[in-house]
This record gives structure tokens, sequence and C-alpha cells, in this order.
């Protein structure tokens, strides 16, 4: 991991899709970098073509509009700004917008004093690749540098299994499962969440 101009950075070598993928890569083996910066109005847009019926199911409850976005993002900035509250990264894959990540220290269901959690999401083109796993290590590269919180964690509900696997890669222990008291599924039956944690 490095740091470049205030941004998070971190190079892996993952393989490429065989015969070239969907963004144009070549099947060279060759290192991916990604990078963690804040994200802005001009980045709405590419956020919001990101989503899928996966992101709205585990992450969002539904899909954004780039007005409400831009909002949200603004949102975000002043968190940041004022070094309280949620604050949200884009995270990029070797120069494109590939996902999001955030992290709030505001405590929630399930957690303990001094827990930061941590919620993501991948854009469908750049799944299967990491991403989430090391967005996860960068941020919390983050939250050690402004010492904001103890641990991090991550509440993933049991059925998103690629979660399970981010959370089970990125190093967290499972600490319990809670059933929330303010989030409920559609039907409104509450969610049950797996609440992992790890050290910073």
């Amino acid at each position: 991991m490095r740091r470049r101009a205030g941004v998070r950075v971190a190079t892996r070598r993952r393989p490429r899709h065989p015969g070239g993928g969907p963004d144009g890569h070549a099947a060279d083996g060759g290192p991916l970098t990604i990078e963690l910066r804040p994200l802005t109005h001009a980045d709405a847009p590419a956020h919001c073509a990101g989503e899928d019926d996966e992101t709205v199911r585990w992450l969002t409850g539904g899909y954004g509009t780039v007005e409400g976005t831009c909002a949200y993002f603004d949102v975000l900035a002043a968190n940041a700004a004022a070094g309280s509250g949620k604050r949200g990264f884009g995270v990029w894959l070797d120069g494109r917008l590939a996902g999001y990540v955030d992290l709030d220290p505001d405590l929630g269901d399930g957690l303990d004093p001094g827990d930061v959690n941590l919620s993501y999401a991948v854009h469908p083109w750049a799944r299967g690749r990491g991403v989430a796993v090391e967005a996860v290590r960068l941020v919390c590269e983050v939250l050690r540098a402004t010492g904001v919180g103890t641990r991090a964690a991550l509440r993933i509900e049991p059925g998103n299994t690629a979660s399970l696997r981010v959370a089970d890669t990125a190093g967290f222990a499972l600490l319990r499962e809670v059933v929330s008291e303010t989030d409920t599924h559609p039907d409104g039956a509450p969610v049950t969440f797996r609440v992992f944690v790890r050290a910073l």
C-alpha cells in the first residue's frame, strides 16, 4: 500500500480476464491498481450506472438518481470536513470507477463502542477480482491513520455469500449474529446480520 497525493492506493497482482475482459484489459496477469478517492458530482453518473439488483438487495434498498447521489456525496464530503459521521470513497480499479466503500463510526445494531461499520459495493464488471477485499483493507488504513475507532466491523446478511468471503479473506472474525432493531425486509421481517470485526 502506498499513498499518492493523499489518495490511498493498493497494487496487487491479479489474473486478468482470459482473452481480455469487458473493461478492455489484456489477459497479462499484470498488477491491478486499486485506489480510494473522495467522490465528486462528476462521479455520480458512473456511480449510479454501476448499481444493479445485487447492490440494491444487499446495500441500498433502491436505485439512486444522479441528483440524489450528488446530494449524498455532499453529505459525505461535509462529514469528512467535520471529521465525524459517515464518510465515503469511490473505489477505482486501474483508473475506472469500480465501486464504493464507506465508514460509519456511529453505533449500529450489534456493534460495540469503538467499532466502525464498513459498507461496500463493487460494480458488476469488476466483481470476482478482489476489489472489495482491497477496498476494505485500504479503508482500514484510513481508520488507522485518522484514529477513528478501535475495530473495523462488517455487518453481513447470512445469504450474502460474496461478502462473507470478503470478511474471511480480509481477516475479519465472526463476533456475533444479531437481529436488527431498525432494518427490515420488504415483507416487514427484521434483518439478521452476522457481525465480523478486525482490530485496527
